[in-house]
Order: C-alpha cells, then sequence, then structure tokens
C-alpha cells in the first residue's frame, strides 16, 4: 500500500510530535506544522519529514499554509487539527477575533474548509480534531462568541473546546457523503507545554512539580491521536463522535443541539471569509 499523507497541526511538541514520530517510523508521508519555525524544523529533521509553519493567531497564515499544502500534496487522507491552547488576558488579533477563538476554534475551520478538496481526492479521509474534557465547563453564547463579557482564561478555553465538538459534528454532517470522516477526542492531561503563556490555574499543574503526579507523557497521549489515525470509521470509532481518550464519552449538553451546531458553523463561515 502507498503510504498516507497524514498532515498534523501543532506538531512541534507534545502528542502532535510525538504522534509525528510514531507515523514517519511506519513510513507514513508526515507533513509536520507547527507555529515555531526553529521547533517544527527540529522536529521534522528528527524523522525525515517535512515541515511547514504557520500562526493560527493570523488567519493569512492559515490561508497560505493551505495554499501551500495544496502544492505539495494531491491529497490528504488525515488532517489532525491539533493546534491550540490556553491563553492569559483577553486579547485580540489582527483579524479581530478574541485569540482563544480564534486560534482554538475559528483556525482549523478555515484550515480544514480550504482543504476540503485534498480530503475528498483521498476517497476515504479522517478530519481528527483535538478537543479537551474542559469542553465540559464550556458554553456557547452566540450573542458573545468573542468572549467580551466575562472573560476568563478557563472559561473561554472550555467553550473553544466545546466549539471544536459541534464542529466535528458540522462537518460529519456536511461531509460524510465525501467520503471524509470527522472525530473529536480528549487525548489526556498530557505533560507539555500548555498553557505556559496563560494566566489561568492550569499553569499550576502544567508548569510546577504537580505536574509529575497528574500528567501523562506526550508519547502516551501521542499514542491516543494514532490510535485514531489508524482506526476505521464506523467500526474503530464513530464518524461525528467526542471521545475521552480512546472512549466515546458525553460532551457538554450543548453539544447535542443541531441548531447551535448549524449556527455555529454559519457564523464562524462568515467570520472567516468561506461559503457556509
Amino acid at each position: 500500500m502507498d503510504p498516507r499523507t497524514v498532515v498534523i497541526t501543532g506538531a512541534s511538541d507534545g502528542i502532535g510530535a510525538a504522534a509525528a514520530r510514531e507515523l514517519a517510523a511506519r513510513g507514513e508521508r508526515v507533513v509536520v506544522v507547527g507555529r515555531s519555525p526553529e521547533k517544527t524544523a527540529e522536529v521534522a529533521r528528527g524523522i525525515g519529514a517535512e515541515h511547514l509553519t504557520a500562526d493560527f493567531a493570523r488567519l493569512d497564515d492559515v490561508r497560505a499554509l493551505a495554499d501551500e499544502l495544496a502544492a505539495r500534496v494531491d491529497r490528504i487522507d488525515v488532517l489532525v487539527n491539533n493546534a491550540g491552547g490556553i491563553f492569559g488576558r483577553r486579547t485580540v488579533t489582527a483579524d479581530g477575533h478574541e485569540t482563544t477563538f480564534q486560534v482554538n476554534h475559528l483556525a482549523p475551520f478555515l484550515l480544514t474548509h480550504l482543504l476540503r478538496d485534498r480530503l475528498r481526492a483521498a476517497g476515504r479521509a479522517s478530519v481528527i480534531t483535538t478537543s479537551s474534557v474542559a469542553n465540559r465547563f464550556g458554553r456557547i453564547d452566540l450573542d458573545d462568541l468573542e468572549n467580551e463579557r466575562g472573560y476568563s482564561p478557563n472559561q473561554a478555553y472550555g467553550s473553544s473546546k466545546l466549539a471544536n465538538i459541534l464542529f466535528t459534528r458540522g462537518l460529519h454532517a456536511r461531509a460524510h457523503d465525501d467520503g471524509v470522516a470527522a472525530v473529536a477526542f480528549h487525548p489526556g492531561t498530557v505533560a507539555t507545554n500548555f498553557a505556559s503563556a496563560s494566566t489561568s490555574w492550569f499553569r499550576l499543574i502544567y508548569r510546577t512539580p504537580l505536574r509529575r503526579l497528574v500528567l501523562t507523557t506526550a508519547e502516551e497521549g501521542g499514542s491516543h491521536l494514532t490510535w485514531f489515525v489508524d482506526g476505521t470509521p464506523g467500526t474503530t470509532w464513530e464518524p461525528g463522535a467526542y471521545y475521552e481518550l480512546r472512549r466515546l464519552a458525553a460532551p457538554n449538553p450543548q453539544a447535542a443541539d443541531d441548531g447551535l451546531v448549524d449556527e455555529l458553523w454559519r457564523r464562524s463561515a462568515a467570520m472567516v471569509g468561506v461559503p457556509a
């Protein structure tokens, strides 16, 4: 069999890098995508993979990334939307969106849309989005998607991870007839650089000795990601669903709201300037 083409965002560190190493070692064609040119190139060199850089706080970077991927590959078998983070005080990107909402939701939404042709070309493709158990304390307020009222880093993060699940459901509804299967998952609480730039209490776990007691390794989190990459949609995992580690799980009740799925999709498309 020909090697699959697997694109992993957020792959310069953590579970993205761990999954990239495992997949490249098996002979898959892996494209490592990260924000830091130096770290991304280092990971790619170590596994003999291609690499591209993009800062998801700039939507023009996302558009350029999609153009470069389309120029390099004729199909994408697996797109892993893994880039994201939790931040500090409320900031607005150059595109005019609250940073957490843009980096964690709007950017992967746009990237996936721009790569739909390459996903369709695979005949059978998967879009795997890294969500979080934090979705349970998120809340999607269609009148305040930019977190202007009562902002907190944790609330903004949880809401963006809930948006990942709504996006997954929306993508499943729109793309499964084209052979594209979508899933969202929580990879566990993994010892990475997550929360390093945040004022959230999460940093007390990720940036102190507590990490040794409660966090798993990037390799373990990466193995959960590769389980979805290797799995067969409809057999190994259910398209359109949310998983915690490798188990089907019940997310925030808002994730079951079909009207919310469709309206968030419509508004997200308008925000990034693509057809709904």
